[in-house]
């Protein structure tokens, strides 16, 4: 019997569905994809060193800018890491509950992209133009209360910078309302769908051991079973001080997936308007003044799960050590385990199933491919960057 071929079939780095760099190559015999090579790198900003050199407000409008989508998931795990360091402080019970604000209309703006960019994936650019259409409201939201569409600078150790205007309320909760009918036909779209349910169930699944064994995080886990979610399991903000359910799924596909983001946007509005309605009167800041020395960890369920953040503080203006794992990190890996076995047009859909945020995940390191081994350790590539960032100012003099 003649062996099988396999054909090398590039994606990237520039590619029209994916909206950053990133490389894959799938080998395929015939139509199954049959292993996969990946290579990410090409969008480190060195974010965390440049936290080193920024005072601790300022790092808060430099973390916003990891990801635009999840532009308030950094800063609220980032500040909870510095209260940590702050040890036993009261933060007002008026700014938790703006916090969990912020973080669920995050979610649903998130959410109601993925779901947009899906469809555009799979071909269907009307559940892309829908999608965005009724995401705008949600954005307006943001700016009744920011000032801002995104990257909202809301949140400071120790509270957040803005109030909630009393009179802005009703009519945020009227926008919250008139989404839900909207939320209804996207959840008849994609779950009686039979074109969908032909394209999406039984593709890309992913076992409960699979999740287990990559510590897969948020709808990518909560999709194959697994009920975790920070919210619930460590609750922060207000979150326990409102009702809310976990929502989860069997399957593992990409199906699943979908209808988990989907069911999350009802439970993330109905956190938001019992916290409009909820939270108390009050000072929205606790007025953190120095950060003593110590060491503190923060975490926030973004929409596409646990972002953490640690902090080391040698008692200065900075903090020495700013370290941060964004969802991405983990879940990322799980597109070999999602992918082979499947077919090639099935691959995108399958790696955006996952939500993957490359900006939010980049880490540098030069290793030898022969022997596995690293060849510049961190402080190095520093000091080499430091040096050619030398190099191009006196070029610059010099020109």
């Amino acid at each position: 019997m003649a062996e099988k071929r396999r054909t090398i079939i590039p994606i990237g780095p520039y590619h029209p569905l994916q909206e950053e760099p990133e490389f894959y190559k799938l080998f395929v015999e015939g139509e199954r994809i049959v292993d996969i090579d990946v290579r990410i790198g090409y969008n480190h900003r060195g974010i965390e060193k440049l936290a080193e050199s920024k005072h601790y407000d300022q790092i808060v409008y430099l973390i916003e800018r990891i990801c635009g989508i999840c532009s308030t998931s950094h800063p609220i795990a980032y500040v909870q890491a510095v209260e940590d360091i702050m040890g036993d402080i009261e933060i007002p019970e008026r700014a938790l509950y703006i916090r969990s604000i912020i973080g669920e209309l995050e979610r649903v703006h998130s959410h109601l992209l993925w779901l947009g960019l899906a469809g555009h994936f799979l071909g269907y650019n009307t559940v892309f133009m829908w999608a965005w259409k009724y995401r705008e409201p949600v954005l307006d939201i943001f700016e009744v209360i920011s000032g801002n569409r995104n990257h909202y600078a809301m949140l400071k150790p120790g509270g957040v910078r803005r109030d909630i205007d009393d009179d802005a309320i009703p009519g945020i909760i009227k926008i919250l309302d008139d989404l839900i009918p909207v939320l209804d036909m996207f959840k008849g779209a994609v779950l009686d769908d039979p074109v969908l349910a032909a394209r999406l169930k039984g593709v890309g699944i992913l076992s409960k051991k699979d999740i287990v064994e990559y510590s897969a995080l948020g709808p990518v886990a909560r999709a194959s079973g697994i009920e975790i979610d920070v919210r619930k399991d460590e609750p922060y903000a207000a979150y326990d001080r409102v009702k809310w359910n976990v929502i989860t799924q069997q399957e593992g596909d990409v199906f699943a997936k979908a209808v988990v983001r989907i069911l999350e946007t009802y439970e993330s509005i109905s956190i938001i308007k019992q916290c409009l309605q909820k939270m108390p009167k009050g000072p929205i800041d606790a007025e953190l003044k120095d950060i003593p020395p110590g060491e503190g960890i923060g975490h926030h369920e973004a929409p596409r799960g646990e972002t953490f953040h640690y902090v080391r503080s040698d008692g200065t203006n900075s903090p020495v050590r700013h370290k941060v794992r964004a969802p991405t990190f983990m879940n990322f890996p799980t597109f070999k385990a999602s992918v082979i076995g499947e077919r090639v047009a099935d691959a995108t859909i399958i790696l955006a199933a996952i939500d993957p945020c490359y900006c939010c995940t980049e880490r540098m390191s030069v290793i030898d491919r022969k022997s596995g081994k690293q060849l510049l350790a961190g402080e190095q590539l520093i000091k080499l960057s430091q040096e050619r960032t030398k190099e191009i100012a006196r070029k610059m003099g010099r020109s």
